[in-house]
């Protein structure tokens, strides 16, 4: 879903790049490389440097014939993603889940009940999803307002080519290139800096459900880089990278590191895994290996995965007595 740029004749003077990332288990992207772009020929005077551009997203191919002033943001994830690339000035309302960062133009709008009425009062030049709920992008289409979808990755390779989208989409493609070069930089010496026995295993707990995730989810993928091994990997029905485990397979696995991304929303905790049955007695209670991450920075495909690595890396080296 790298961006391909047009000239303002509409020549291509772009082809597909894939930007290379740590892949899943250390593997490579199931994609090619394509050969860089050549220089692109001086601006027009009638539109800034890099547009028109059209970014190959979800949805297709959309073209944005100038850059963005009103952009309208209906994912948590892209909110964040856009204030860390330099597009927060450009960004005048944001959907009801994003809090992150701070300055970010929070409404009533919803991201999983889109309102198309109440997005285009909005006045807006670029609307971001993550999903076409409710058919949204053919709706605002038919009202002329581009949409980007960049929807959940499936791995690390993807999120950073969604980042890479919005920065060409944004006008700030640059920025948006330091960004990801910073977060492999940052994830590859926090791999680098891990013990790596093989031994350490570990539970990811999505609710109290419980739902957790595999190693081959994008969370998954994160703990891969750890060398931990996933208990949720042999649940007996994986269900799409999400199984729903049973209080009694857990019990069993007995994993060494319990991780909760459902502390903010439903108040989880090593005391309230306590009172589940048979879990008093987890070697993961018992050795204080109980780590509350933030709901958000754990469920989110953004610039915070470096956060949620930090605390998973922390949560390993302390495990392992380093």
């Amino acid at each position: 879903m790298r961006p391909v740029r047009t000239a303002f004749a509409g020549a291509l003077l772009g082809t597909l790049v894939v930007l290379a990332g740590c892949g899943q288990s250390g593997s490579p992207a199931p994609s090619s490389s394509a050969p860089s772009a050549a220089p692109s020929a001086a601006p027009s005077a009638a539109a800034p440097a890099g547009f028109p551009v059209t970014v190959e997203a979800a949805n297709g191919k959309v073209t944005l014939t100038k850059k963005p002033e009103r952009i309208v943001s209906l994912s948590a994830t892209h909110t964040e993603t856009l204030f860390a690339i330099g597009a927060g000035p450009q960004v005048i309302a944001v959907d009801d889940q994003s809090n992150h960062p701070p300055q970010a133009p929070k409404t009533a709008l919803s991201g999983f009940k889109p309102n198309v009425e109440a997005i285009v009062a909005h006045k807006p030049d670029l609307v971001i999803v993550s999903d076409d709920i409710d058919k949204v992008v053919a709706e605002l289409g038919k009202l002329n307002v581009p949409v980007l979808q960049e929807p959940a990755p499936a791995k690390l390779d993807d999120a950073y080519d969604e980042i890479a989208d919005l920065g060409a989409a944004t006008g700030n493609r640059a920025k948006a290139d330091e960004l990801v070069a910073g977060m492999k930089t940052k994830l590859a010496e926090l791999a680098a800096a891990a013990p790596k026995d093989g031994k350490l295993t570990y539970y990811h707990e999505l609710d109290q459900t419980p739902y957790a995730a595999t190693s081959g989810t994008f969370i998954g993928q994160i703990y891969n880089l750890f060398g931990l091994t996933n208990i949720a990997d042999k649940a007996p029905d994986a269900a799409g990278g999400y199984p729903k485990l049973s209080a009694e397979f857990i019990a069993q696995a007995d994993p060494d590191l319990i991780f909760l991304a459902d502390v903010k929303c439903c108040g989880q905790s090593k005391d309230t895994l306590a009172k589940r049955p048979g879990w008093k007695n987890l070697s993961a209670l018992k050795n204080d290996r109980v780590v509350q991450l933030d709901d958000d920075i754990a469920s989110r495909w953004g610039p915070r995965v470096v956060d949620l690595a930090d605390a998973i890396g922390a949560a390993v080296a302390k495990a392992s007595g380093s």
